[in-house]
């Protein structure tokens, strides 16, 4: 496995196009992997994630099972005068092996927190929906964090050490549809209880919308609390 990270130029015009469009964006990062098994193997996937640093920096990041080529984005997207290093890929393997239950890190995630219910009641089919309130996203998390492999660390008042920002509802077109995309970013700091479980969540994704830049967990050194 590999973790990339790419800074986005937000000032040129194809970048405005790929921000505001998770469908976009989705083709981009799946152009990078010429052969398909590079962008998905076994149980592995591609999952990728928009990080923004201020209001001019924009990084993407990839966790992918094969090496991706992003000269296109450099070209089309990118700064391809200024950078001596386009973009950075460095391998993966490393740190999943590395992880013992009972270890702290600090984490982050963007994710599509949603529930499945009936847009009325006497629909036949269920549907997912967004969750759009603050509480019932932090329960959606914490809820299933130990599938995963992990709990949410808790503060000294006893509530998650968790934070939520970049909390949004998108519309895009796929195709001749739309997609409406509810998505929150999750960080705080986490304490591993199954390592094979927590490896698993990193390289297949949590939760779903995967593929609109949903799902990526990654991790950090937790700092020594005061």
């Amino acid at each position: 496995m590999y973790l990339t990270r790419f800074q986005i130029n937000p000032a040129r015009r194809n970048a405005r196009k790929l921000l505001s469009s998770p469908q976009a964006m989705h083709a981009a990062v799946r152009a990078a992997f010429p052969v398909a098994e590079d962008h998905a193997r076994g149980d592995t996937r591609t999952l990728w994630r928009l990080d923004t640093v201020g209001t001019a920096t924009v990084h993407l990041f990839v966790v992918s099972p094969g090496r991706p080529d992003l000269t296109h984005l450099v070209e089309q997207v990118g700064w391809p005068t200024s950078a001596a290093e386009p973009w950075v890929t460095r391998g993966y393997d490393g740190l999943l092996g590395s992880l013992r239950s009972g270890e702290r890190w600090a984490f982050r995630l963007t994710a599509n927190p949603t529930h499945s219910g009936r847009k009325t009641a006497d629909a036949k089919d269920t549907q997912r929906f967004g969750h759009l309130r603050e509480h019932e996203q932090v329960e959606w998390l914490t809820s299933r964090a130990e599938r995963y492999g992990f709990a949410i660390a808790s503060q000294q008042d006893g509530r998650p050490n968790l934070r939520l920002h970049r909390r949004q509802t998108q519309t895009f077109k796929r195709g001749t549809g739309t997609v409406t995309l509810t998505t929150a970013t999750y960080d705080g700091i986490l304490q591993v209880t199954d390592a094979d479980a927590l490896r698993r969540a990193m390289t297949s994704g949590i939760g779903h919308a995967k593929a609109y830049g949903c799902g990526l967990l990654t991790l950090a050194p937790a700092q020594a609390e005061p």
